[in-house]
């Protein structure tokens, strides 16, 4: 059951949710995410554009025994009805939230009647240990069910919560002028350090106090830990999952080596495994290399993956370098620019979910002897954008160029970086002189990178 704070603050999935609801079949709905993301309590917000709104809790013995009882879905939703003392009426807009599904694998198996037998019933589940079914050997019904991800906050979502909608309208928009961009930065840099688990922006909205999140940070990375023993294979596994929980933090944002991860003497496959089992609980992800200039974009899984981590603000607090956070004024000169990659990283899985992708890609040049990547691509269209989180001039861009001189088309490359909004067309260095466009986007407007690339993309 999800603990965080119950203000509710605006989730961009919830226009995702109106969109399946206004569907003319609505499959049954599984909302996954990491433990304590908000995903209770979004259902529990979309719940109020319902005529008729029943939440039931598998972790309540009493919510569990209905499912447990009888297969019968009928039956089972005339009980719920008399306990909540509403009338059935399938001319009513009626939502039915089945949380923490996964204490009842009995539950899982009936979502494919609830859709055949009651079609006119909304259905969605959720639940912080959804992969802890995998122990059970038990799956949600193909082809029965849907599938959207919730994840930390946003950067726009960050800051609504913080400074309002007029703040995020402006992102959204893409009206943020110079005279607004050193600020808008100074918000971007603070979300970086507070990261977005929803009880941490909740806590700093109300105190402004960056010392009162550590607890909260605290509590969660004990929760993930405490969360292991239920979905790990075995006690081995559960040890190797632990180790990736104490030293995963400090490779946030880098290019990893599965042997002797984190200074163990694990094996290869062993935390492969591992890891395997931590994202399917979201807690992390490892993103592949692509070598090809060109869609689609395949992924080189013998290569190095990047280790990409739940949420930054988990991550400063792991790693203890908040005080650095605040000492420093540029996002790019602290903790080796790999802050900068990671929180990139969390937009731009927000963005993969809206465009219903699974998985997120950086660049490597396939030949001996050169060492040039570049940190994230973005299958667009017919197009593979190649994305530098980079600060300085041209001649510091020398991946990209890389990958513009193997490109056989003209490219659109884009550089996140402090720096102000603009479009640029550049010539890489002699002898190739090849011409691309670089877009340069501020960090704030990374959640808003298809939009840009809808619009200068040729």
């Amino acid at each position: 059951m999800e603990l965080v704070n119950e203000i509710m603050y605006k989730r961009l999935l919830i226009n995702q949710l109106r969109t399946w609801k206004k569907k003319s079949v609505h499959k049954p709905l599984v909302i996954r995410g990491a433990r304590q993301v908000g995903k209770s309590t979004l259902v529990r917000e979309f719940g109020k554009e319902f005529d008729v709104f029943i939440e039931v809790n598998l972790e309540l013995s009493d919510d569990a025994r209905i499912f447990r009882n009888t297969d019968d879905v009928e039956e089972i939703w005339r009980y719920l009805c008399l306990k909540n003392h509403v009338v059935s009426n399938p001319s009513l807009a009626t939502l039915l939230f089945i949380d923490e599904i996964q204490e009842e694998p009995n539950a899982v198996g009936l979502l494919r009647y609830f859709f055949e037998e009651m079609p006119w019933l909304y259905v969605i589940t959720a639940g912080s240990r959804l992969q802890s079914l995998l122990k059970k050997k038990v799956s949600f019904p193909v082809a029965r069910v849907e599938y959207m991800n919730l994840r930390p906050f946003s950067f726009t979502e960050y800051l609504s919560a913080l400074e309002g909608d007029s703040w995020t309208d402006t992102v959204n928009n893409l009206q943020v002028t110079p005279l607004m961009h050193t600020e808008m930065m100074k918000q971007f840099n603070r979300y970086t350090l507070i990261g977005g688990m929803p009880e941490a922006v909740s806590t700093y909205a109300d105190a402004h106090d960056i010392e009162t999140l550590s607890p909260i940070f605290n509590s969660l990375m004990k929760g993930y830990n405490e969360d292991v023993e239920r979905y790990a294979k075995n006690e081995e596994q559960v040890r190797i999952i632990r180790h990736i929980l104490d030293t995963a933090w400090f490779s946030a944002g880098e290019t990893i080596s599965f042997a002797s991860f984190g200074g163990s003497s694990y094996s290869s496959t062993q935390i492969h495994d591992a890891m395997d089992c931590l994202q399917r609980a979201y807690l992390l992800s490892l993103d592949y290399p692509v070598t090809s200039t060109a869609v689609p974009a395949l992924p080189a899984k013998r290569r190095s993956p990047k280790l990409i981590t739940v949420d930054l603000g988990i991550t400063n607090f792991a790693a203890g370098i908040q005080l650095e956070y605040l000492q420093n004024k540029d996002l790019l000169d602290t903790w080796r620019g790999r802050a900068a990659e990671q929180i990139v990283a969390q937009e731009l899985r927000v963005l993969l979910d809206k465009h219903l992708r699974e998985n997120q890609y950086f660049w490597v040049r396939d030949k001996k002897g050169t060492t040039a990547e570049i940190d994230y691509v973005w299958q667009h269209n017919t197009s593979l954008v190649p994305i530098e989180v980079k600060a300085g001039t041209n001649s510091h861009l020398r991946s990209l160029h890389s990958f513009v001189n193997q490109a056989d088309n003209h490219v659109t490359a884009v550089r996140v970086w402090s720096g102000e909004f603009g479009v640029q067309d550049v010539t890489t260095p002699a002898p190739d002189n090849k011409s691309y466009r670089l877009i340069n986007i501020p960090f704030y407007y990374v959640g808003q990178m298809d939009k840009i690339l809808d619009q200068y993309l040729s």
